[in-house]
């Protein structure tokens, strides 16, 4: 379906006119619509289905821009989710001037956000923690409020938001729009529509593009030679970025010393790090400078990487449904992707599960073509390195003015030496070639960026 055939405003149809998008996918087309009229909705789709964009342009149209009150809040599992869907809502918002949205998650100082909610904004998103602190404080006007989200509600269940999701409802106005978004529909998010909705309409993406997308191969294991057999795989396919999913923290720690003990580039997410550290280790996976990122399914929530090769399931989930979520972070944008299970001989039951929630099969690895990896002698680590600089959006820090730094008279480096530049609110991460990463530490931390001398990290 044509976006202009939505009775979108002018200037978001402008707006995605610019981002080059040609249709709208078929969870917007059915959505849209239903949110434009102010009707409830539960909608199903899967990660990567547009679903951000579904609610994000009809709560943008709804915006009275010169009323700089709260009017649509939007409720995600992680930090990092929250960071991805508050971008894209002011991409698809740059149109409508003085749109003001505001980010309330944790790992952060809650002072900033409260100036922010002081000064004025229109749409927040935020965790269902630091909402709730917002809320504590009496700092949360929702008088004009008109729609809140629950986006990936599914996952905010799972991780045990669920009371802090109804006490966020049930402090909103009774006059309002409330949107479901979520992958899968068990019971918990039927109960949910049923006590927080008014005769929602339901919108359901079939998944028919997820399977075909991505090869899913098994390889049979010993538990003992679980390691030897996930560096093989590695050696094997060589991805440029991978995840591989563990069911314990335990685990996660253990396998990520043992990938980095025998060379390869590898860092571990689960949820006894300090929000700053797992920022860290993002940034790291997301420019190319680690390849493979060892996590829990809990840690793992919100992570959405831009073109993933692969995603190795080192321990296979309890249930069909997390396998779904863990694989479906590859083969994204018309790639395909790479799923590999490592399969014991407990696993037997967990797999059969799955493959019959699937409708499918899991291609048998080929056992002697592993055998042979184990001796190649390709290298698994990675070409970049990653420098921190103490400046990011807020202090007007823009990608430019880093590859302008490092790439003009006073940096000298070549545009191939610089890799992904990502701009936070007060910091900034880049990417630079290993090979010239000594000197380009130096010229940065010597030089300065915008005329002003910045504090600069080699991360590790």
């Amino acid at each position: 379906m044509d976006f202009a055939t939505l009775e979108l405003s002018p200037p978001l149809l402008q707006v995605i006119a610019e981002l080059g998008f040609q249709a709208a996918t078929p969870i917007q087309a059915q959505s849209i619509p239903v949110l434009l009229k102010g009707k409830d909705l539960v909608g199903q789709a899967r990660t990567g289905s547009g679903k951000t964009a579904a609610f994000a342009l009809p709560m943008l149209q709804h915006v009275q821009l010169q009323d700089r009150r709260l009017q649509g809040l939007v409720l995600c599992p992680t930090r990092e989710l929250c960071a991805q869907v508050a971008g894209e809502i002011r991409k698809l918002g740059r149109r409508l001037p003085g749109l003001q949205i505001l980010v309330l998650a944790g790992g952060q100082p809650i002072r900033p956000q409260l100036e922010a909610l002081e000064k004025g904004v229109h749409i927040a998103v935020g965790t269902p923690g630091r909402v709730i602190d917002v809320l504590e404080r009496e700092a949360l006007e929702t008088k004009r409020l008109g729609t809140v989200v629950l986006d990936e509600a599914d996952r905010m269940l799972d991780m045990g938001f669920r009371e802090d999701m109804e006490r966020i409802i049930g402090a909103m106005p009774s006059r309002r729009q409330t949107v479901l978004f979520s992958a899968t529909f068990p019971p918990d998010i039927a109960a949910l529509s049923r006590a927080f909705q008014k005769d929602p309409v339901r919108v359901t993406v079939e998944d028919t593009e997820a399977t075909p997308a991505i090869r899913q191969v098994r390889y049979d294991t010993k538990p003992e030679d679980k390691t030897q057999q996930l560096l093989r795989v590695l050696r094997l396919y060589q991805p440029s970025s991978a995840i591989v999913f563990c069911n314990h923290k335990a685990t996660v720690v253990e396998l990520t010393k043992a990938l980095s003990d025998a060379g390869v580039s590898v860092d571990g997410l689960q949820g006894d790090l300090e929000q700053f550290e797992r920022d860290r280790v993002m940034a790291k996976f997301r420019n190319l400078t680690t390849r493979v990122l060892v996590a829990t399914d809990v840690a793992g929530r919100g992570i959405d990487v831009e073109a993933l090769d692969a995603v190795v399931n080192f321990d296979m989930p309890f249930q069909p449904e997390p396998y779904v979520h863990r694989i479906g972070r590859t083969g994204r944008a018309g790639r395909t992707g790479l799923a590999i299970a490592l399969v014991a001989p407990n696993d037997k039951r967990k797999v059969e599960e799955i493959e019959q929630s699937l409708g499918l099969k899991l291609e048998p690895g080929d056992a002697a073509e592993l055998e042979a990896a184990a001796s190649k002698p390709g290298s698994l680590g990675s070409d970049w390195e990653t420098l921190y600089i103490s400046a990011g959006r807020k202090d007007k820090m823009r990608p430019g003015d880093i590859l302008g730094a490092l790439t003009g008279e006073a940096g000298g480096f070549a545009a191939t030496d610089v890799g992904k530049i990502e701009i936070q609110d007060h910091i900034s991460y880049v990417a630079v070639a290993r090979r010239v990463i000594k000197v380009a530490f130096q010229r940065l931390s010597e030089g300065k960026i915008k005329g002003r001398k910045h504090k600069i990290e080699r991360v590790k």
